[in-house]
């Protein structure tokens, strides 16, 4: 996403390919992105950049958000016949006959979640959908999507500073055979140390309106940072390893997806897979991640209505 949209200016197309083919070398197998971020233009990316290595690669998009004609976001949209069009669309900008994991992007209450599941069952049948999942949605509604159509994986933002999953998404996914997919693993770059209370956002920055992110906020949340980073110099790691394998560590059928625009930082990430956090780390994470109070919303009011439902 961070590549086209939501984080400052779109990045030079080049050089996003050409950072997506190394990861590809680098061995990263699956790929997210969505009609909406851009909104086209990261698909656009993404399909020309793995075109060559297609058959090596999952790639994942979404549909549920209404685009209007300036390309702004305008209301949700998960109608059958939408979620087809969007389908149509997807596949052509990512240069592919089927989408590996399409995902309903939010959950839009004026469309039955059955009716949702069942659509996407019709796209898996025909051969251009191979698996199904959600984005931040409820577990009332995980239950009767995956009666309709088993969901292969539900995506929501979970890291350290986000473990609302943990109460209950986790278990039922669990329960369900449902893997998971946490989006922002390092809490929008703030758990990788690299921000601070000083710390400057473009106005096309999304975190420029969010509560988590104002300086007040960065300020008291520097804790849990600090505490990423001693357990990082025990283990000759940096923060931002330290907050992903504590995600590896959770469940093996995490996975997370830490997006970047550096080559530097996605050797980084990709290193996290390599450092083995003990019993005894994970306890005194846990014990020290308790006792910090994150502060600040996730998300402004409108948005965060968008979740859970």
């Amino acid at each position: 996403m961070g590549m086209s949209f939501g984080y400052g200016p779109a990045k030079e197309k080049q050089e996003m390919i050409s950072l997506l083919r190394k990861a590809v070398e680098l061995g990263v197998t699956f790929f997210d992105t969505a009609e909406m971020y851009g909104p086209f233009t990261n698909e656009e990316l993404v399909g020309e950049a793995l075109a060559p290595f297609r058959k090596q690669v999952e790639i994942a998009t979404k549909f549920g958000f209404k685009i209007s004609p300036k390309g702004e976001q305008s209301g949700l949209d998960s109608r059958p016949e939408h979620i087809r069009e969007v389908a149509e669309g997807s596949l052509k900008r990512l240069k592919t006959d089927v989408i590996d994991l399409f995902y309903q992007h939010r959950v839009d209450p004026d469309v039955p979640i059955e009716d949702v599941a069942g659509a996407v069952k019709d796209l898996i049948r025909e051969g251009k959908v191979r698996h199904f999942g959600l984005s931040e949605p409820g577990v009332q509604t995980i239950r009767r999507a995956h009666a309709v159509q088993p969901v292969t994986a539900v995506q929501n933002e979970y890291s350290l500073w986000w473990r609302k999953p943990e109460a209950e998404v986790l278990p039922t996914l669990e329960e369900l055979g449902i893997g998971f997919v946490p989006f922002s693993p390092l809490g929008r770059g703030f758990l990788t140390g690299k921000v601070d209370e000083n710390t400057t956002f473009d106005s096309s920055d999304l975190r420029s309106t969010l509560p988590r992110f104002t300086p007040e906020a960065r300020k008291a949340n520097q804790a849990l940072v600090d505490l990423l980073g001693e357990i990082a110099r025990r283990k000759k790691a940096t923060p931002a390893q330290i907050a992903l394998a504590w995600l590896l560590a959770q469940k093996p059928w995490i996975v997370p997806i830490p997006g970047t625009t550096k080559l530097k930082r996605l050797e980084e990430n990709i290193g996290a897979a390599a450092i083995e956090l003990t019993s005894d780390d994970l306890r005194e994470i846990e014990s020290a991640a308790s006792k910090i109070k994150v502060e600040g919303a996730r998300y402004p009011e409108k948005l965060e209505q968008l979740t859970g439902r």
